[in-house]
């Protein structure tokens, strides 16, 4: 019975989607007829037409990207817009307006019985019976009709506007161009900024405590007949030295490539990862074949910042990482129970794992309403 009723529920809250889509598109269509002569400006036009695939992106679930001005695209989205728009959002408004006044109608037939009621001119209402019998009937095909209808035409109607604005494909060679630049950039930055902490951890860690196990060695030597207890005082603080020296370097050693990564691969890696996080975090790795190490490398680190900021900011009780492969793509998707409220724009770690991932020419998304749950999907080409 929950089963059937949770389809029901699906299969109602898509058409109320549809309906809503759809109520939408026909006061665009009206605003678009209404403002023609505006939308001939190029200025005004662009904007209008981005609203609009976003729209259509947002209903169908697929991200929309900024495009580049595309002035003839435009006008004959918004010719589309008007020849499509204002009969199917007419359509929806008469199915929601019907449905509706229909217990007002059924309630009210004594007041009026002469009126020619919707689906019952042929019927006589005489009684109370008829009335509720009929007004059941009319609510029931509306409700139908809807759910039939409503997510049909709003997805018609949004695919149709995707494919209309669609870039073309120069328009296509010069975003993929701009944002390779763009990338490129990220990575040079992100390159020398490595680069550059690692210096300051090598001079600032592992050198300076060099130089003190030199500067000691030196004293023990010049105390090795005169004072042997010295010395051999100054070769143990120097041997202490030495063990720390080593912890610092292998710490900035691991920062650069995990060697958990080289000894067990990226499986072992994200399992030893799992029993040091913040949170109870569940693996599930599905056949990864062969791997690149730089997409290895990507993997990981962008699992382990992801289960660092789950268990810093989220509050989350639990946490589950998905990694699994699709033909060219290595996709790992990290999902917790927290709070949500997940924003890579506020220039937290979400954003450095999206930059790790376009060095790739991968793809971060984020999906993290507020109250949760918050799902991080990480795609990579292994190519």
């Amino acid at each position: 019975m929950a089963g059937v009723l949770g389809v029901v529920r699906a299969w109602w809250g898509t058409a109320v989607r549809g309906g809503r889509y759809l109520l939408g598109t026909l006061m665009a269509a009206t605003v678009t007829l209404a403002a023609a002569p505006l939308l001939c400006v190029p200025a005004l036009a662009q904007p209008w037409a981005e609203y609009h695939r976003r729209r259509a992106g947002a209903l169908l679930g697929q991200p929309v990207e900024p495009r580049q001005r595309g002035v003839r695209r435009n006008l004959a989205w918004f010719v589309a817009q008007i020849l499509t728009g204002l009969p199917s959002g007419a359509f929806a408004l008469l199915c929601l307006g019907t449905f509706s006044l229909t217990p007002v109608v059924t309630l009210a037939w004594w007041a009026f019985p002469a009126a020619p009621w919707l689906f019952v001119i042929s019927f006589p209402l005489t009684g109370w019976g008829t009335a509720l019998s009929l007004g059941l009937l009319n609510v029931v095909f509306l409700a139908t009709l809807a759910a039939l209808t409503f997510p049909l035409l709003a997805r018609s109607h949004a695919r149709c506007c995707l494919a209309v604005l669609a870039p073309s494909p120069a328009e296509q060679l010069v975003e993929r161009v701009t944002e390779l630049t763009r990338t490129r950039v990220d990575v040079l930055q992100a390159h020398s900024a490595e680069l550059r902490r690692i210096e300051r951890d090598l001079h600032d860690g592992t050198q300076a405590r060099l130089v003190a196990i030199a500067m000691r060695l030196a004293v023990a030597g010049e105390n090795l007949c005169d004072g042997p207890e010295t010395a051999a005082t100054l070769v143990r603080q120097a041997h202490a030295e030495t063990e720390d020296a080593m912890t610092e370097l292998r710490s900035v050693i691991r920062t650069i490539y995990p060697p958990v990564l080289a000894d067990q691969g990226l499986a072992g890696a994200l399992g030893t990862l799992a029993t040091r996080a913040g949170v109870p975090t569940r693996i599930d790795i599905g056949p990864l074949g062969e791997v690149p190490a730089a997409v290895e490398a990507v993997a990981y680190f962008t699992v382990t910042e992801a289960l660092a900021n789950i268990a810093r900011h989220s509050g989350a009780t639990k946490a589950a990482v998905r990694l699994t492969r699709d033909g060219p793509l290595l996709r790992a998707e990290i999902t917790d129970d927290g709070a949500g409220g997940a924003d890579a724009t506020r220039g937290s770690g979400l954003d450095g794992m999206r930059r790790r991932a376009a060095a790739l020419d991968g793809t971060l998304q984020i999906g993290s309403p507020p109250g949760g749950p918050t799902v991080v999907t990480v795609e990579l080409p292994c190519v």
